[in-house]
């Protein structure tokens, strides 16, 4: 894999042979997105960049706050705009679908934007990785349909490689945990509404003041599964972290609580997409 400094010049070479002087860029302040707008304020220069960051029942509000102060340490501009995703049926159904649905909801209203600034050349930037597209992402196929570019897929960079680049560019998101909407932790087949989306968060944003930085609150219906990193599993059972978490899960709606051993996994969800049998052990 080249170093750090390579991959940057490729893709500040990248960015600029979209052959657009302004870009808008879909910034969920995550270490994808993060880096694909350093990279377009370098290469067209902060002044005809916006980032905009989507505000729904289904982002946490710290990462909205994060996002904005990542943009403002660019001099970005930068945008909240709401989107409507959860009161779509095709999206509150929460079948194998889910995030395509949610990213034609988001890139409608980056066109939008687009539109009313004027800004029709202006190139449309998301942060897909070349890993994301050997995983099952519906959502990328909502890239093609309004003409986003993805530079780190472009480059074939993994998210290994734009974590180096993040590195390289000194930038605070570089080792930052991977944090998909709320509604990712929501078993396919299972309704998502605001007020199961403001449980969850609840419930994550509790696991985060204990210390875990790395967490997630799955849910099974009467089931809660809590998936943290391998290394901090520890603090389940520290002091009476153990209780207080059961007690806390508990008024917040589950009936049972579970831990899966196995630690935190990035699209574990998967295994609940039609035709998975949830009683064979995934998550269980």
């Amino acid at each position: 894999m080249p170093d750090g400094a390579d991959m940057l010049a490729l893709l500040d070479q990248r960015v600029r042979g979209y052959g657009e002087r302004e870009a808008i860029v879909a910034f969920s302040g995550g270490v994808d997105s993060s880096v694909v707008l350093a990279v377009a304020a370098r290469a067209l220069g902060s002044d005809r960049v916006l980032a905009v960051t989507a505000a729904s029942p289904a982002v946490p509000e710290t990462e909205i706050e994060s996002a904005g102060d990542f943009a403002a340490s660019l001099s970005v501009t930068h945008r909240v705009v709401a989107t409507q995703e959860v009161s779509l049926e095709a999206y509150a159904r929460n079948d194998a679908e889910r995030c395509f649905h949610c990213k034609v909801e988001l890139f409608g209203v980056l066109r939008r934007l687009a539109a009313e600034a004027g800004q029709r050349g202006a190139v449309l930037l998301a942060g897909t990785n070349a890993d994301d597209l050997t995983d099952i992402r519906p959502g990328v196929r909502a890239n093609q349909l309004f003409g986003v570019r993805n530079p780190l897929a472009d480059e074939g960079m993994t998210k290994a490689a734009v974590r180096s680049v993040a590195h390289e560019l000194g930038l605070g998101t570089a080792d930052k945990p991977a944090a998909a909407c709320l509604s990712s932790r929501i078993a396919h087949g299972i309704r998502i509404d605001p007020a199961l989306l403001a449980r969850i968060g609840t419930a994550e944003q509790m696991l985060r003041q204990l210390g875990f930085t790395d967490c997630r609150v799955r849910h099974f219906g009467q089931i809660a599964k809590i998936e943290v990193a391998g290394d901090e599993m520890w603090r389940i059972f520290a002091g009476g972290n153990r209780e207080l978490i059961a007690m806390t899960l508990r008024e917040l709606g589950w009936s049972h609580v579970t831990l899966d051993l196995a630690g935190i996994q990035s699209g574990s969800m998967n295994s609940t997409r039609a035709g998975v049998d949830l009683t064979d052990g995934h998550g269980f």
